[in-house]
């Protein structure tokens, strides 16, 4: 199985303890919705981008209920937070994967 056949393409892959990673952009993943939602409706082309937003998150969900449903772990971070520390992502992932390998946190 490649990438490119697990639903929604994940960023980052772990096959052996079936955990996948995707790293959302804050504008088109919805951080904050109901926020972004607001702001959408106040500018230019608001139907457009409110129903793009709106597709995009419903989508993420479906893809990741998809990938449970198959036994995956999905970890989803936003891109602000990736910026902000991506050591504790980092680290906030390798504890899942060695927890879903067995191996103790160290």
């Amino acid at each position: 199985m490649t990438v490119d056949d697990l639903p929604g393409r994940p960023d980052v892959v772990f096959r052996v303890p079936r955990v996948v990673v995707f790293c959302d952009g804050d504008f088109w993943h919805g951080r904050d919705l109901d926020a972004r939602i607001e702001r959408l409706e106040r500018g230019h082309n608001a139907p457009y981008w409110v129903k793009k937003i709106r597709g995009n998150v419903a989508r993420d969900r479906c893809q990741e209920d998809e990938l449970r449903a198959l036994g995956w772990t999905v970890m989803r971070f936003w891109e602000s937070e990736i910026k902000r520390d991506s050591a504790a992502i980092a680290a906030s992932i390798a504890t899942v994967v060695r927890e879903r390998r067995g191996v103790a946190t160290l």
